[in-house]
């Protein structure tokens, strides 16, 4: 009989049974879920019965006996494929299996005759399975037997039905099991083993049956079935271990992972009674009765391997051998602790991937010898050769490999494999199931000192008879060009040709290394290309194919990214792809943490490669490099592979950011993963979002150009101990002398510098001492080797020197560029037989070798302060230079490590576990950087976010291994609930740490400034949690370093013995800074090294060198980091050392050295600057010494012309500042910075940064912060910020303003500004009380015709206008009423011009509106609401419209522009209509402090003026906000006591709650940019329904705004849900629109309003906007003064606009910020109004101030007042001096000038000192 046939046949019995199975338990679950008590309950007790039946059968074993899988698991139930049952719900029953029967008859009571009726199922089942086992045995087939599920119902039939009587007796809950019939068949089993151990007696016990009998119940509840020689094979390990001189605590690990988690009691036993069942065992073994019970074994009927009895003499003898050969040269035995493995939740998961649970072999652990594990099985009485008769059993039939899954895996069409079986989803499992297995033929040696695995070169894959290789003579023009040194696609380019140039389709290509992936990618870098391309590359006819294709590209349209691992990988790809496509103009430049990029060099650079971090950095920032990312349209990740690795969740976090960008964003960016071969390549390209039908390529070993045998040998003994490292020399040097003996060259890859001429060295030694130095020698001299020789013979280095004339060489970074040049030369030319070099040759220089030789996998990690592994990149790499195509076969790698290693690369190198996900490790900080960049703005959004990573497909693949229990992924198989929960405890972290905003009763979450420096600067949270502990207001660089050292980036850094000495050399010469607790303070190491760094001293041990550029390199970015949270929280001291040591770090120079010191100055020159007391010449003095006395100084006369030169480069600023103040409590500062240095290319680069802050006396708190740019075009021209600043009585003595430059020590400039001669002005504050009146009708009017006009809009008046109806409507005074935007003062205006036409009917009333807007606004509102009905007219005065003199003659009203109005009324001698005035409106009269408020000053004066020359009054009635000092303007228009109202800002018709938010960023469009998304948010959180304007500063900011909402709606399941009408009528709207964007925003509800748009398109958007037909405007500001459409939620969108005069963005006047804001609350509509406004962060403090108090109106006319006196003279009104003085009397300027004297400059003010300053 055919043991492997018997053995599918049994699988594929299995397999038919399962739906069945399946379809019965579900009929159960439903019948439970929905049945009564009653007839109900005997409905399921029949169907619990018939399940039971079916499950009974299905598990019978062997000769008639039933074997469970154990007494009650502790774990979920598993089916038998080892997932998790949907419908299976496990609990623990009981603890021994004594007590079994104990539960059974406790808990089935009265329904025995229930299980009996089982019992005789079970029982009929053994019965038909030993039928079909003894016909299988006969040679017949399973089709011979009827199929399961109908013997189950047969059986059914067949039984016995169970008394009514029973099934009415209320039932147990226990038989409301789902997995019923195995809860009854465990019972069973355990009855039987408890009746065995009864007969047997207590002195069988725990004996070889017992241990063959457990370990078949183990084997079976894997789902293998009745496999005997699974059986063995799991005993012959078990009995391994327990007879290993290991502890318990060692073996306890791999004894799980072979029992498996449903067999815990098992594994107690082992553990427990080790001693007696070795004991017991070893006693009933005799060997005279081995050879009966091994042929007794194969007579057993089942599935089993058949051993012929000449192959037994065989196998005995070989068994005799090892013996002898264990005796003679000992047991090698594995220290390395076991770690617990997981039972395989899928066919390609496996948690446990660990380097102690890994199956070196298809039967057995790298930890079990050879020789003894035969020497076990003798014992035990089975047959030997277990490894060979599986191997044979697999190469027979390899498609009847067992795994774990019921089904096959789905097939995908690009899978392409060269073992067969292997093409249904990665590698085959070992037997048990746990893990993927080695492939066939791998071999195992054990020596006295070593251990040697050797996996054989892999078989080429067969071609499939589609695969066609592409001829490049094929290819369009474009790739043939860039191709045109090839002749034709390798293979493996030729089959994803056609997906990765043909489609835009996601790509994950896993293919062996070599094997072309960078040339796959450089496809789809064309494909990309081609897409910019005119004409289209496909229709280029290309006829003179000895020149290039004409081919344009818009190479500003696009960006490439690839993500390389390393910066050496980052290089090479730069050189091959610069160089390849350097014919079309396409720029490839390098962007890693040693190549930065300027802004210009980026926008030049269509291709940027790039490292995982570096690109996180760039794409984390929500501003800055926007545009960049959003123009990326091919994400290429090479080596994705590493997610497995510490950097993985870089990567992972890198991707679920792309994908969630294109969903947002609605943009198409392609992603293309490349990879070495992947086990679990299907969820990789799930993750991807890879099509696996079109865009999954996976090609395994079979496909390498060179194949590889691979060899991994582990040596006995501790890692980095002298006798290891001999040992390791030893091995090595035996491998390479065999290899060079037989004629090949030889690399030898170590992992330190000086490590390459010491194994050198150390191999020369070995082969003299042997006497094979000649096999080393070299070749027969020729012409050409000596000249080769003699350029050798002329190097410096000495070591290559020696070691070439034997054939050595040594190859490292640290050589010079020739010498390495030439180490390359002779290699390659055959002149060197062995290589002794580092990794970094692998990586930079393509140079292969027949063979590669890894001596030793201990490499120093700087990042982790220790030696960590040889990365699997690395080893995959290095074997990659293994193999030369043109010479030869097949390549051969060695590895050679440690033994506790050997486990972990050998089932890391040949993927033997799936990959899983490192992104839980930093979860917390990655969800920091995406609630910065605004992505995730609450917990929902989160749960969304995760569900993008790769963590979350192995989650749900592999629950265990996270954490997750089987009935989690049954309850919520979508891990819904299990996401939450990882986002709400990073939030609650973040929280604490003072990082984000978390509301825990919205889920709401929102960036602070911590968490935002934290996310740039790549900080961990753990830093931080450091940092808000130690961080003071004020620090010195001692406490500087000190905390910097705490940081969690520093953490792993450990003293070492060895270093001790040179350490505390290093304390006492390099260390300026106290190192508190010394040397051994765990923070000491870093403090010293970052020290010594600042200082240039000269580090000795290797590994402290590394530590140290760690240390200096991360320390600079940390500092960084350290300075702007001083910043943010305003502590000058503590931000000054912050950034002192960030510079002295970058400088490697200590604060207090000279400046001088970062010129290239020579050292005896410095050392005379530096005079021997030590004192350093100050930088003042030298600033004012010319070349002669410098040269003096310096005693070299010659110098002195070059070191005035650097004197004059040093950046240095003058400093002028003028402070006035704006209230009490505000100053105004006018900052004039200019630069005073000389310009040098070379020094200075682009551009030069300064940080400029304000502190205050104290020198504790900073004021304000700024910072300020010099670039060489204009850095002589001065610079000039206004900002303003709090300032607290008393007064301090002064301020001081520090200009700091951001780079350059030294260079820093301090100016105090004196308050001496400050005078603050005066306070009166006059607020009028809003009282509490009944709000008045419109009947108070007492005029039908005005009463008509309110109630078709109110019918009462609201409590600002009753409070000032009587006074502007029944009384001559002049009036100022102030209030919020909204407050109804235009009724105002229009109570006080009806009292006009009341009481001097004949005359004009003259509207005065500061904007044209206004104006246009308030004709278009008269004109169709007053005149028809009044029966007045009303005329139109602005720049734009000028009516001729008689229309103004006739008018009533007259509304103009304060300039109209000053130009007429200049000549009011002469026009009549100027003198014929009763009334003047003046509307936001609070612009008087503005640009135009001259001009209203003027106007007034004049009307005044006019009045007094005329003998008769003028009424001017003021309106404005709410203003700090009405009382100085109420005394200027001749307002005593009646007619002021000044009501507060709270003071509206609709309560408005504002909320203003500070954003970072220094350049503005990033910075609007940023703002988008939380504007977004702030719409769907208070006005998800209700109207909306958002005030921009631009037309092209209200385009770009329009965009990116439109964007965030496509993510929403409703994407027009702004648009509040039908398709027929949006259409129509649409086709009236003429502008293209508009017409695209309106048929999203979202409107555009900006003075570009036609005056159609404007009154479009306005209409349906009033109407409420779309929700959101998007508008500049003139809307707000303009057009009166109120919107329940404002959002200001940045409060700067660009001033063409000043060529720079400067803010909007706090009276526009007023007037947008106050556009919010409808009165009719709203209880409560909203507005948003979004500022720079420096202006945070400054709108909190003004938008809650009064804002002062100062006058400006002292700033125009030549043209105003010239207009004057001009018009004779000023004829003297003191015509002028009286003039300016009538002014607000003179009413200021008494009470803020030094706002207008007045030195004193008295009345004489204001007459003399006038």
């Amino acid at each position: 009989m055919n043991s492997s046939a018997s053995f599918g046949d049994l699988l594929r019995l299995r397999d038919s049974r399962r739906e069945a199975l399946l379809e019965q338990r579900a009929k159960i679950i439903e019948s439970v879920h929905t049945g009564s008590a009653g007839p109900g309950s005997a409905k399921v007790s029949a169907l619990a019965t018939a399940d039971a039946k079916g499950k009974g059968k299905g598990k019978g074993k062997g000769k008639g006996k039933s074997e469970e899988e154990g007494s009650g698991p502790l774990f979920s139930q598993r089916s038998g494929d080892g997932s998790l049952c949907k419908d299976t719900y496990a609990m623990p029953l009981s603890s021994s299996p004594s007590s079994a029967d104990a539960i059974a008859s406790a808990s089935l009571g009265s329904v025995s005759a229930f299980i009996n009726d089982i019992m005789l199922g079970i029982e009929a089942e053994r019965s038909q399975r030993q039928a079909f086992l003894s016909i299988m045995q006969k040679g017949g087939t399973s089709n011979e037997y009827p199929s399961m599920s109908a013997s189950a119902s047969s059986m059914q039939q067949g039984s016995s039905e169970p008394d009514a009587a029973s099934l009415l007796v209320p039932m147990p809950e226990i038989l409301l099991r789902s997995d019923l019939a195995e809860y009854v068949g465990r019972l069973q089993a355990d009855r039987e083993v408890a009746d065995r151990q009864r007969v047997a007696g207590e002195s069988s016990a725990y004996g070889r049956q017992w241990l063959i009998d457990r370990c078949r119940q183990a084997v079976a509840s894997t789902g293998v079935g009745a496999n005997e020689e699974a059986t063995e094979a799991m005993c012959t390990e078990v009995f391994s271990l327990l007879r290993s001189d290991r502890n318990d605590n060692d073996i306890q690990g791999q004894l799980l992972e072979l029992v498996g988690y449903d067999n815990m009691e098992f594994l107690s036993d082992l553990v427990s009674k080790r001693a007696a069942i070795v004991d017991k065992i070893t006693q009933e073994s005799d060997y005279a009765r081995v050879a009966d019970a091994m042929r007794a074994s194969r007579k057993r009927p089942g599935a089993q391997a058949t051993v012929r009895s000449e192959k037994d003499l065989a196998i005995e003898k070989q068994i005799l051998k090892s013996q002898r050969r264990a005796k003679s040269k000992g047991k090698g035995k594995d220290k390395g602790k076991g770690k617990g493995g997981q039972t395989a939740e899928h066919s390609d998961d496996d948690a446990g991937n660990d380097a102690g649970n890994d199956d070196g072999d298809v039967d057995g652990d790298v930890d079990v010898n050879v020789g003894d594990r035969e020497h076990v099985a003798r014992i035990l009485g089975f047959g030997a050769d277990l490894k060979r008769a599986r191997e044979t059993q697999l190469s027979q039939r390899p498609a009847e490999v067992l795994r774990p899954e019921t089904k096959g895996p789905e097939k995908y069409p690009n899978v392409y494999t060269s073992t067969p079986g292997a093409s249904r989803g990665g590698n085959m499992l070992s037997m048990f199931g746990s893990r993927y297995m080695l492939p066939v033929g791998t071999a195992r040696e054990e020596f006295a000192d070593h251990e040697e695995i050797t996996i054989p070169v892999s078989k080429a894959a067969p071609r499939r008879s589609t695969e066609e290789p592409v001829m490049i003579e094929d290819m369009d023009p474009l790739c043939r060009y860039t191709f045109r040194k090839y002749t034709s696609l390798n293979r493996i380019q030729s089959i994803i040709y056609p997906t990765a140039y043909g489609t835009n389709e996601n790509i994950l290509l896993s293919a062996p290394t070599g094997a072309g992936k960078t040339d796959v990618a450089l496809l789809t870098i064309l494909r990309a290309i081609s897409q910019y391309c005119s004409p289209s590359p496909g229709e280029l006819e290309w006829l003179d194919t000895s020149r290039k294709p004409q081919l344009a590209v818009a190479k500003a349209d696009f960006k490439i990214v690839y993500v390389a691992p390393m910066k050496a990988l980052a290089a090479e790809v730069v050189e091959k792809y610069q160089s390849r496509l350097q014919w079309l103009g396409i720029q490839c430049r390098e962007l890693t943490g040693d190549m930065q990029l300027t802004k210009a060099e980026i926008n030049a650079t269509q291709i940027i490669v790039t490292t995982p971090e570096k690109w996180d950095v760039v794409t984390r920032k929500s501003s800055g490099d926007m545009e960049l990312v959003d123009k990326v349209k091919l994400l290429i990740v090479d080596e994705i592979h590493l997610l497995n690795e510490d950097r993985g969740s870089v990567i992972e976090t890198l991707i679920a950011r792309t994908q969630r960008q294109v969903e947002s964003r609605q943009s198409m960016i392609r992603l293309v993963g490349l990879s070495a071969t992947l086990p679990n390549y299907v969820d990789v390209s799930n993750f991807l979002g890879v099509n696996p039908y079109k865009g999954l390529f996976y090609f395994d070993a079979g496909f390498r150009p060179v194949p590889l045998e691979q060899h991994f040998v582990g040596v006995h003994g501790k890692a980095g101990t002298p006798a290891t490292a001999r040992l390791l020399n030893r091995v090595c040097y035996e491998r390479v002398h065999s290899l060079v003996a037989e004629g090949n060259q030889v690399m030898v890859f170590v992992h330190a510098r000086k490590d390459t001429v010491k194994t050198a060295q150390a191999l020369r030694e070995m082969a003299l001492a042997e006497g094979t130095l000649d096999d080393f020698a070299l070749p027969a001299d020729t012409v050409k080797n000596a000249a080769l020789a003699t350029r050798v013979s002329k190097s410096n280095n000495r070591e290559l020197r020696e070691l070439f004339t034997n054939g050595f060489a040594m190859h490292h970074a640290g050589m010079l560029r020739s010498d390495r040049s030439l180490v390359e030369e002779l290699f390659a030319k055959g002149q060197v037989r062995v290589l002794c070099c580092t990794s970094t040759l692998a990586w930079g220089v393509n140079l292969p070798a027949y063979a590669v030789v890894i001596k030793g996998t201990q490499v120093y990690d700087s990042q982790k302060g220790a030696f960590v592994d040889l990365s699997i990149l690395d080893v995959l790499q290095i074997f990659g230079r293994a193999g030369r195509p043109q010479y030869e076969s097949h390549g051969v790698g060695y590895i050679l490590t440690t033994h506790d290693k050997l486990s972990h690369y050998v089932s890391a190198i040949t993927m033997q576990h799936p990959i899983e996900s490192k992104f839980a490790f930093n979860m917390i900080d990655n969800l920091n950087a995406e609630i910065n960049l605004g992505t995730v703005t609450n917990v929902d959004e989160g749960v969304a976010w995760l569900g993008y990573t790769y963590m979350y497909i192995r989650m749900r693949k592999n629950p265990l291994a996270y954490g997750l229990s089987g009935d989690e992924m049954l309850d919520d198989p979508l891990l819904g609930q299990r996401r939450s929960e990882l986002i709400i405890a990073a939030a609650r972290e973040l929280n604490r740490l003072q990082m984000i905003v978390y509301d825990e009763a919205t889920g709401y979450l929102a960036p602070k400034d911590l968490g935002r420096i934290s996310a740039s600067y790549y900080l961990r949270h753990e830093s931080i949690e450091a940092f808000n502990k130690a961080m003071r207001p004020r620090m010195t660089e001692a406490d500087g370093i000190s905390m910097l050292c705490m940081s969690k980036e520093f953490e792993q850094i450990k003293t070492r013995n060895e270093e001790e000495k040179e350490l505390k050399q290093l304390l006492r010469t390099a260390c300026c800074c106290d190192v508190k607790g010394g040397v051994d303070n765990p923070h000491a190491k870093t403090s010293i090294l970052l020290q010594a760094a600042i200082s240039r001293s000269r580090i000795e041990d290797f590994a402290l060198v590394s530590d140290s550029a760690y240390v200096a390199q991360n320390g600079a970015r940390i500092i960084r980091a350290l300075f702007e949270i001083a910043l943010s929280r305003r502590w000058g001291p503590a931000a000054a050392v912050a950034l002192s040591l960030s510079k002295s770090i970058e400088k490697n120079m200590w604060p207090f050295e000279h400046p001088l010191k970062q010129f290239p100055i020579p050292h005896d020159i410095m050392r005379r600057l530096e005079n021997e007391s030590g004192v350093t010449v100050d930088m003042e003095r030298m600033y004012d010494m010319d070349s002669g006395e410098l040269g003096a100084l310096v005693r070299n006369h010659r110098y002195g012309a070059t070191l005035a030169t650097f004197v004059r480069q040093l950046p240095h600023l003058e400093l002028s500042a003028e402070i006035v103040p704006i209230t009490r409590g505000v100053l105004q500062v006018t900052l004039t910075v200019t630069s005073d240095f000389d310009w040098n290319d070379r020094a200075h680069g682009a551009a030069e940064a300064f940080w400029i802050w304000v502190e205050d006396a104290d020198n504790t708190e900073i004021y304000h912060t700024e910072s300020v740019i010099l670039r060489k075009r204009d850095y002589r021209e001065p610079k000039v910020s206004v900002f303003t600043i709090p300032v607290h009585e008393p007064l301090p003595a002064q301020i001081f303003i520090r200009a700091v430059s951001d780079r350059w020590v030294g260079a820093e400039t301090v100016t105090a500004v004196s308050f001496k001669h400050l005078m603050l002005p005066e306070h009166h504050e006059t607020h009028t009380d809003l009282l509490d009146l009944q709000p008045l009708p419109v009947t108070a009017l007492q005029d039908p015709v005005l009463e008509a006009i309110c109630s078709k809009r109110f019918t009462h008046f609201n409590p600002v206008q009753t409070q000032i109806f009587h006074t502007l409507y029944r009384q001559p005074y002049n009036a100022l009423v102030g209030a919020p935007t909204g407050s109804g003062k235009t009724i105002a205006a229009e109570l006080a011009m009806w009292w006009a036409f009341r009481e001097h009917p004949r005359q004009k009333v003259v509207y005065i509106a500061p904007l044209k807007a206004l104006v246009k606004e308030r004709v278009a509102d008269w004109g169709k609401r007053l005149t028809g009905p009044m029966g007045r007219t009303l005329v139109e005065m602005t720049g734009d419209v000028t009516p001729d003199p008689e229309s103004i003659r006739q008018a009533d009203i007259i509304i103009t522009t304060p300039e109209k109005w000053d130009g007429v009324s200049r000549a009011w001698h002469a026009r009549e209509y100027v003198q014929n005035v009763s009334l003047v409106i003046i509307d936001e009269i609070h612009l008087l402090g503005g640009d135009r408020g001259p001009i209203l000053e003027v106007i007034v004066s004049r009307m005044n003026h006019i009045a007094a020359q005329m003998g008769k009054t003028v009424r001017v009635v003021g309106l404005s906000t709410a203003l700090a000092n009405a009382r100085d303007l109420a005394d200027w228009l001749g307002i005593a006591k009646v007619g002021l109202y000044n009501f507060r800002h709270s003071v509206r018709p609709v309560p408005l709650e504002i909320y203003i938010d500070g954003f970072p960023g220094r350049h503005y469009c990033p910075r609007m940019a940023s703002m988008n998304r939380p504007a977004y948010r702030a719409i769907r959180m208070h006005s998800p329904q209700k109207p909306v304007i958002i005030f921009v500063s631009s037309r092209r900011q209200t385009r770009l705004t329009a965009q990116d909402l439109i964007a965030y709606c496509g993510v929403e399941d409703n994407p027009r849900h702004f648009l509040h009408m039908d398709d027929s009528e949006i259409d129509a709207v649409l086709e009236r629109t003429q502008d293209p964007n508009l017409r695209l925003s309106l048929s999203f509800g979202i409107g555009m309003h900006h003075a570009g748009l036609t005056e159609n398109d404007r009154k479009i958007c306005e209409q349906l906007f009033y109407d409420r037909k779309i929700q959101i405007l998007v508008a500049t500001s003139t809307l707000a003064w303009g057009v009166n459409l109120p919107a329940h939620l404002v959002i200001l969108k940045g409060t700067e606009f660009y001033d063409a005069k000043s060529k720079g963005y400067v803010d909007f006047p706090i009276t526009d910020v007023l007037q947008m804001i106050g556009r919010a609350g409808r009165p009719q509509f709203d209880d409560r109004a909203i507005a948003r406004i979004f500022v720079t962060d420096s202006k945070k403090e400054f709108y909190k101030k003004f938008l809650h108090e009064p804002f002062p109106v100062e006058s400006s006319l002292h700033q125009h007042l030549h043209e105003h006196i010239n207009a004057e003279i001009s018009s004779g009104a000023i004829k003297s001096a003191q015509d002028a003085v009286d003039y300016l009397s009538w002014t607000y300027l003179y009413r200021r000038l008494r009470q803020n004297p030094t706002y207008y400059g007045v030195d004193e003010p008295s009345e004489s000192g204001i007459n003399e300053y006038l």
